[in-house]
């Protein structure tokens, strides 16, 4: 456990230079352009969104498993909450009330995303894309394609309000962390999610309730999910169809290049955070610096690619040099 608290440790020092690096090449290179103010607030802002839903992703990768309709999910709470509180509709809803409901439907999502996985045995790539499909035609059915405005002004204030210079998103982004790290640090729920993760059967055989950890994981996917789509919202200052097009991919990115396995078992919050940074840096980098947008996500994709080959490359050699280990105490 020490041996791995340091790898842990050590990897997220390695992601923090990398990520400080960047933002000095970029400063220096923007002219200073990088670095003002305005454009490091709108950063975060930026990344605060992707940051939530790959926290999500976090809990579902460390488990092996993997989850395609948190982008659909996105853009399902913002609009769901968009039709319940707009002035256009029939009837309007109480905003904290509307978002209790967007909330709710999105954990309800995952719910069912957990049970197709664990009971129904169906491959979470299947099930969550099958489940993305469906998502984002309730989309598309509910709004007939279109935008709803007339989300109520308080709402759509949250977007820009700052606490201590902060933007409000950003805060919320941090708290969730900072929540989320305790729980995979400090709870059996986070300890579960290890045990699932590293092996299901030695974690089944220990006593584990698969099914509820499984239900609960998922269900706190999507609702981390949800909280997302309801930022996306507040910053859109309206219910988007095509909202969370892409975020499942940029979550996936996040949470491998914090640091994560595919192969489950491995992660922290803190590396998907800083995951996030360094994705939305080099987004926000490239369009300072003029660079073709597909040239950007031929850049991330190689990145995603580069981060997964040196976790297989690292656990392969981990793995020979445990079988050489076994060798030498057999002879």
């Amino acid at each position: 456990m020490a041996i791995r608290k340091k790898k842990k440790i050590f990897a997220e020092r390695n992601l923090l230079i990398i990520l400080i690096i960047i933002w000095m090449f970029l400063a220096f290179a923007t002219k200073g352009t990088f670095s003002s103010f305005s454009n490091i607030t709108n950063l975060l802002r930026q990344s605060a969104i992707n940051g939530v839903v790959a926290i999500g992703m976090t809990f579902i990768i460390i488990t092996g498993g993997i989850d395609l309709s948190v982008g659909s999910v996105v853009g399902l709470s913002g609009m769901i909450y968009a039709i319940l509180t707009s002035s256009r509709g029939d009837f309007q809803l109480p905003s904290f009330v509307a978002i209790a409901v967007a909330l709710a439907i999105s954990a309800v999502i995952g719910l069912v995303n957990g049970i197709a996985v664990h009971d129904g045995k169906v491959p979470a790539f299947i099930a969550t894309l099958g489940m993305m499909t469906l998502v984002r035609g309730l989309i598309m059915y509910l709004s007939s394609g279109r935008m709803v405005t007339g989300v109520p002004l308080g709402f759509r204030e949250f977007a820009v309000d700052t606490f201590l210079g902060i933007p409000a998103l950003v805060w919320t982004w941090l708290i969730i962390a900072i929540v989320t790290a305790f729980i995979l640090k400090y709870t059996k729920f986070g300890r579960n999610l290890y045990a699932i993760g590293s092996n299901v059967e030695a974690a089944r055989l220990s006593g584990i309730n698969i099914r509820i950890n499984m239900y609960g994981f998922y269900s706190l996917a999507a609702l981390l999910s949800g909280i997302g789509g309801l930022m996306l919202a507040t910053r859109m200052a309206a219910g988007v169809p095509t909202g969370g097009q892409g975020y499942e991919l940029d979550a996936i990115a996040s949470v491998v290049i914090g640091g994560a396995s595919l192969n489950g078992g491995v992660g922290t919050i803190l590396g998907t955070v800083l995951g996030a940074l360094i994705i939305q840096t080099i987004r926000n980098g490239g369009n300072l610096l003029g660079v073709d947008p597909f040239i950007m996500q031929i850049i991330i994709g190689a990145i995603i690619i580069l981060a997964v080959f040196f976790d297989q490359y690292i656990k392969t050699r981990e793995k020979g040099k445990g079988i050489k280990k076994l060798f030498k105490r057999e002879a």
